[in-house]
């Protein structure tokens, strides 16, 4: 039966998304009792869900497409024009495996060990200095890890314009006016940069081993047996780049965690790896991250009684999932716990996206994630002494997309254990 699905009123809610961030579609859904509702946004008709069912049905590749659902806005900046994000069906699936391809169990040790090494190095300029903010040198930090890990050659009078490029890119998606323009042009910045990269490695300039995204992007052929354009291949080198530099966020946030439970620190010394697993993975559902995600409907079809016609753009709200009450007990609590012996389910933890990343449009990256985070925390905890000055700002914007503690994390008298 072919139910009226409930309206979100207003001729546009864009200004109310704005200024509501990460709870703009939770709060809906609650206030309309419904996990699926009609609203506009950007002059648009869309779609908003939420629920573990949903995002099972959004990751339903014959329902939806990827194809003509990410704004331009969003390409310019975050994840660049034609690029996988962009792809469906065996264009998606060929292009897709050229990424799973770099997450071999070397690969991902390899990622592990350059990211304590890196750590290592920069920490070393720390002691002395009066203040470090945590945030921005981690973002400098996992600059320097990415183009290692990719074989990227980066000088280092380079790295603070880079990883601030990067960065930028991240922090344009919920942005306006000037923040919005700073990523775009950071956008121009850097794939002007890599494409020089990838021509020089094309021409036999410069070499990269084998296993290195340089390597396998640059010789990547798609599903007509032809190389990537240099655009393309730029676009997706910075498909690399940019994922790792977004961990800083994660790492800020579990480096806030550590301050306000700081009885975790103390089993996190203890070198439990199962506990470090529990933990790194309730910092990624605890704290905002990717808001929502969209795709486009395929053809019309009818779910739950509500009628989806082709050509609506449809959002996914990741992160009402990650704090459903329906799927996580006391969800607005930071409890490491809950995910010991919890059994995997690929449509209730949503931080980097659902579904299978083998098949469907989830990140082919969150096992990375997981591997610098843990890395990183394990340095924070146990090879560096630090204080958290008080007299800063903690809070967390929950209206600011991406948000960050404001003050971005402070520490002070760092000094490195021996």
């Amino acid at each position: 039966m072919d139910m009226k699905m409930p309206v979100d009123k207003g001729l546009d809610n864009t200004f109310n998304l704005l200024t509501e961030g990460y709870s703009f579609i939770q709060e809906r859904s609650e206030a309309l009792q419904s996990k699926v509702f009609e609203t506009r946004l950007m002059g648009k008709k869309m779609v908003c869900m939420t629920g573990k069912d949903a995002v099972r049905l959004f990751y339903d590749t014959d329902r939806f497409q990827r194809e003509g659902a990410v704004p331009k806005r969003i390409q310019k900046t975050l994840f660049g024009q034609n690029g996988v994000q962009t792809l469906d069906g065996e264009k998606h699936k060929i292009r897709k495996l050229m990424f799973l391809s770099l997450m071999t169990e070397s690969a991902l040790n390899r990622l592990t060990a350059i990211t304590t090494e890196q750590w290592r190095l920069k920490a070393q300029q720390w002691t002395g200095q009066e203040n470090v903010v945590l945030f921005d040198e981690t973002e400098e930090i996992l600059c320097r890890v990415a183009c290692l890990w990719a074989g990227v050659p980066l000088k280092e009078p380079e790295v603070q314009s880079r990883a601030y490029d990067l960065g930028a890119m991240i922090d344009a998606i919920g942005g306006v006016g000037p923040r919005y323009q700073e990523g775009k042009m950071a956008r121009e910045r850097t794939e002007s940069w890599i494409s020089t990269i990838i021509e020089k490695f094309r021409d036999g300039a410069m070499e990269a081993k084998e296993d290195t995204a340089i390597h396998t992007i640059a010789t990547h052929r798609d599903e007509a047996g032809r190389q990537l354009n240099t655009q393309i291949a730029a676009v997706e080198l910075i498909n690399i780049l940019r994922p790792v530099v977004a961990v800083a966020r994660f790492i800020t946030f579990g480096a806030l965690a550590l301050h306000d439970y700081p009885m975790y620190k103390e089993k996190l010394k203890e070198g439990d790896a199962e506990f470090s697993e529990m933990f790194v993975q309730e910092v990624r559902r605890y704290y905002p991250f990717t808001p929502f995600l969209g795709a486009m409907v395929r053809y019309d079809f009818e779910w739950n009684g509500f009628h989806f016609k082709k050509g609506t753009t449809v959002l996914i709200d990741l992160h009402g999932v990650n704090h459903n009450p329906e799927l996580w007990e006391t969800p607005y609590e930071f409890r490491p716990e809950r995910f010991k012996d919890r059994k995997k389910d690929l449509f209730d933890f949503v931080p980097q996206g659902g579904g299978d990343p083998k098949t469907g449009h989830r990140c082919p990256g969150e096992e990375a994630t997981v591997k610098i985070m843990k890395a990183s925390l394990h340095f924070l905890v146990n090879e560096l002494k630090y204080d958290v000055p008080s007299n800063q700002d903690f809070s967390v914007d929950p209206i600011r997309i991406p948000t960050l503690p404001k003050s971005k994390f402070v520490i002070q008298n760092v000094s490195i254990l021996e």
